[in-house]
């Protein structure tokens, strides 16, 4: 006996908008077996989890800022993922756009005079340098045939530990106490915080910006149906006399410019120096955070949201119940996969087919 997965002939428009929203409850259950398991309270860890942080302002804040790069990342994965492209490397990319912005931010601080162009100087360079390293698996795939998921991996162990020295090295405060760090970015070279006193600065702008950018290329530009062919049938896209070589190029440019910016958002943002590490796993995390959301600009904006409400969340509960933070990274990764399992039985039967004799 084996089982095989037929396409429906027609799928439902209900059970595609219910399988989110049921994959959530099913995950919700099996982490309130799993936190019950190690002695605690399932009431107790779902207010944690999903109550404290959208119950008080700072936590609110908390949680937009923690879902603005997410967003930025995942919307620029988006445009690989759609084209059947692999991007594994946004964590990189998102690296040495906070590094090349912030570098901008050292070599002009202290600067008197006009300082209106620091700020924006610093995003366009992170967001090229993004793009940039992006443009290195995209380049050795169309020349040389070589797998892009492989080479965007290992690329992001060469950023970080760039990183790593740089902050170490070259760029350290000399006085600093000798402490693994650059100098504080100057005020012109910091996002500006939206309200005064709050913590909520203007990089949440930038990532509802880009979904609404994403929003049109995908759904209304010749681009975008050119990417949805190629990633449902090259072949076929071939005989359109869409270029392939050419796809894979800008959807890696897009990718890796968008994960850039990310970078530089965090660092002018919320860190405000460079450090031996400037992101808590971001670019993994929105790989995750891109299929949630169905690889759609808003389904993602509403996917980094929750995810960064579990994030917060979760760190309340490590504080509070004692649970490990472990377990949160297990909830999404158990998200990702039933929200993944529920879109295949939307789209596909399940048949049980008589096996042969053996």
């Amino acid at each position: 006996m084996r089982l095989d997965l037929v396409p429906r002939g027609q799928r439902s428009p209900w059970a595609e908008a219910l399988s989110p929203t049921l994959a959530f409850l099913a995950a919700v259950l099996i982490g309130g077996d799993a936190v019950s398991a190690m002695g605690v309270s399932p009431g107790a860890a779902f207010a944690a989890y999903f109550i404290a942080p959208l119950s008080e302002a700072w936590s609110l804040q908390e949680v937009a800022i923690k879902a603005a790069p997410l967003a930025l990342i995942a919307t620029g994965l988006a445009f690989c993922y759609r084209a059947n492209l692999w991007n594994i490397g946004a964590e990189g990319q998102f690296v040495v756009g906070g590094l090349a912005g912030g570098m901008v931010a050292i070599a002009t601080h202290g600067s008197t005079g006009t300082t209106v162009w620091i700020l924006p100087t610093m995003l366009v360079t992170g967001t090229l340098a993004g793009l940039a390293y992006a443009m290195i698996p995209a380049i050795l795939r169309v020349k040389l045939g070589v797998s892009e998921i492989l080479t965007s991996l290992m690329l992001v162990y060469v950023a970080e530990l760039l990183l790593d020295y740089m902050a170490r090295g070259p760029l350290r405060d000399p006085a600093g106490f000798n402490f693994p760090q650059s100098v504080s970015f100057d005020p012109a070279a910091r996002l500006p915080y939206l309200w005064e006193g709050d913590t909520l600065h203007a990089g949440v702008l930038l990532a509802l910006v880009a979904t609404v950018l994403a929003v049109v290329v995908l759904g209304r530009s010749l681009f975008g149906f050119e990417m949805r062919v190629v990633g449902a049938s090259p072949r076929a896209a071939r005989f359109a006399g869409f270029s392939e070589e050419r796809l894979t190029l800008l959807a890696f440019a897009i990718s890796g410019g968008a994960a850039g910016l990310a970078g530089i958002v965090e660092v002018a943002g919320r860190i405000g120096q460079l450090q031996p590490t400037i992101s808590p796993g971001y670019g993994f995390t929105a790989i995750i955070v891109a299929f949630l959301g169905r690889l759609s600009p808003v389904g993602i904006l509403v996917a980094a949201f929750v995810i960064a409400v579990t994030t917060i969340g979760g760190e309340a509960a490590q504080i509070d119940l004692r649970l490990p933070l472990d377990l949160t990274r297990a909830f999404q990764g158990l998200l990702l996969g039933l929200v993944l399992g529920a879109d295949v039985l939307t789209r596909f039967k399940v048949r049980l087919v008589p096996g042969a004799a053996r």
